[in-house]
């Protein structure tokens, strides 16, 4: 007797291959220079390395608390209260997550109820919205940039202010911005600040490139502002810090009471995260330098990458921060012009050999503005193969 599989109706209906696995995929059928995906070609510290090996060797093997290792959210704690002057309790407002994906999901899944709203800025960062949805939110998405400053994607405080109802249960806020590579000034923090402060809604924000700010800014943490923190669960990443995104461990800080929630969640979620890498990051961060020296590191990288590519006839636009560089695609010959932006990137990727991004994945409208995406967190060798390629357009 054959055996049927019963129906199922998806939880996610609308999700299917991401964006950064199909373009991932036809760079390795095509050879291509990956410059989609968001993650180093080059190796961490081997200092890092070698702490979290010797965690190992010591027989730090087994479960944590579910928390995280006490060393670890004390470290975490402290780097907080240098640089952005909060004070978080490193035993109820710290937790180690399994990487920023998880992180974000549990502090949707801990406050979001069926019908509640949430606001996202767009473009934004895929998981969001999928998020959401599964915790049974309605997603209410509101444009970045204006129609008077093409290629702006800051926030339009109108539009954010429109958008806010008795409904809306929290937003989210990603600064730096992937994929805009925009920076939110100490200006904007004050004006979400003052929107939000007779309101109940909660700040969930992706600070996963905060230590990638540069020509100078400093990067405007939601800590920094006490209103702000007040209603937040900031979202921080080792992995994009470190240079080790496959290890896939981040963080959350938030006031205790959303803490509480978060991890009633989180135990059920995860439980708890690899313990010898976070005994080894907690070694590691001993020494800020890594973190601290991070902003000089990328902008030489920005600044190789923007230098070639003005030699092209892309058409640059600002990088501020994160490891992301955006380009419009609007002025190039035919038979590229006519191409929508996922086109023009699988055109790129098979035709010339670089993969990009289309922002119009980041929109859930699929908006085409003519902007793709690069990241040039790259060695060297790898950014200049690239551009060698970009200059035959």
């Amino acid at each position: 007797m054959n055996a049927t599989t019963p129906s199922l109706q998806s939880r996610l209906p609308k999700v299917g291959t991401t964006i950064f696995t199909v373009m991932s995929s036809l760079a390795a059928e095509k050879n291509a220079v990956n410059l989609g995906q968001g993650f180093p070609d080059f190796e961490g510290d081997p200092r890092l390395v070698d702490a979290v090996t010797e965690a190992m060797r010591k027989g730090l093997n087994q479960y944590p608390l579910m928390t995280g290792v006490p060393a670890l959210r004390q470290a975490v704690a402290a780097k907080i209260a240098a640089l952005y002057g909060h004070a978080y309790d490193a035993n109820s407002e710290i937790t180690i997550t399994a990487g920023a994906t998880q992180a974000i999901l549990t502090a949707i899944l801990a406050v979001v109820h069926p019908g509640d709203e949430v606001i996202v800025l767009e473009p934004c960062y895929d998981s969001y919205v999928p998020n959401i949805e599964l915790a049974g939110g309605v997603v209410v998405r509101v444009p970045l940039g204006s129609a008077s400053e093409p290629g702006s994607f800051k926030p339009d405080f109108d539009r954010i202010a429109a958008a806010l109802t008795p409904r809306t249960r929290a937003l989210i806020l990603n600064t730096p911005h992937n994929p805009s590579a925009t920076v939110w000034s100490r200006e904007d923090m004050d004006k979400l600040e003052a929107l939000l402060a007779p309101t109940n809604v909660l700040v969930i924000a992706d600070e996963v490139y905060e230590h990638m700010v540069y020509d100078g800014q400093r990067h405007e943490s939601v800590a920094r502002h006490p209103g702000l923190a007040a209603r937040s669960f900031i979202v921080s990443s080792f992995g994009k810090t470190y240079h080790v995104t496959g290890w896939k461990v981040a963080y959350v800080a938030a006031p205790a009471s959303l803490m509480a929630e978060f991890r009633k969640v989180h135990q059920f979620n995860v439980f708890t995260v690899n313990t010898p890498v976070q005994h080894g990051i907690a070694t590691y961060m001993a020494d800020p330098q890594p973190y601290l020296t991070l902003p000089a590191f990328y902008q030489r990288k920005r600044d190789l990458f923007r230098a070639g590519l003005a030699k092209t006839r892309f058409h640059l636009l600002p990088s501020e921060g994160s490891y992301f560089q955006c380009v419009d695609i609007s002025n190039l010959a035919v038979p590229e012009r006519d191409l929508s932006e996922a086109d023009f990137c699988l055109w790129l990727t098979a035709e010339i050999g670089v993969a990009a991004i289309p922002l119009s994945a980041f929109y859930g409208d699929g908006h085409d503005q003519k902007v793709i995406r690069f990241c040039y967190a790259k060695k060297d060798e790898t950014l200049q193969l690239a551009l060698e390629r970009l200059a035959r357009l």
